[in-house]
């Protein structure tokens, strides 16, 4: 059985190829696609920060409450986007048909 860190590794590989064919079409609403890349701070983030919660605090992430809180920040702040994000392009697109 892999890594979970080999595992994670792979499953960044569709994610980032999703954001290349999604950011190539052109057709992604641009604060939906600015979330979508906000979700990789969000990985960008976790990722260190879990590392430290287990070095100094010997814990997972998930039992440090206030990192994260913190790092789930950057996940909530993309998900806000995309859905503010689709959320322009669904009215604009009503508007238009009207």
């Amino acid at each position: 059985m892999p890594a979970k860190e080999t595992l994670f590794g792979l499953s960044l590989l569709p994610y980032l190829l999703f954001l290349w064919f999604l950011t190539r079409s052109g057709q992604a609403p641009r604060l939906a696609l600015i979330g979508f890349y906000l979700t990789l701070l969000f990985i960008a983030v976790t990722v260190p920060v879990g590392i430290y919660a287990e070095r100094v605090y010997g814990l997972s992430l998930a039992n440090v409450d206030f990192l994260h809180g913190s790092a789930e920040f950057f996940l909530t702040l993309a998900n806000i986007c995309i859905a503010l994000g689709f959320k322009q392009a669904i009215q604009g697109s009503q508007s238009q048909n009207d």
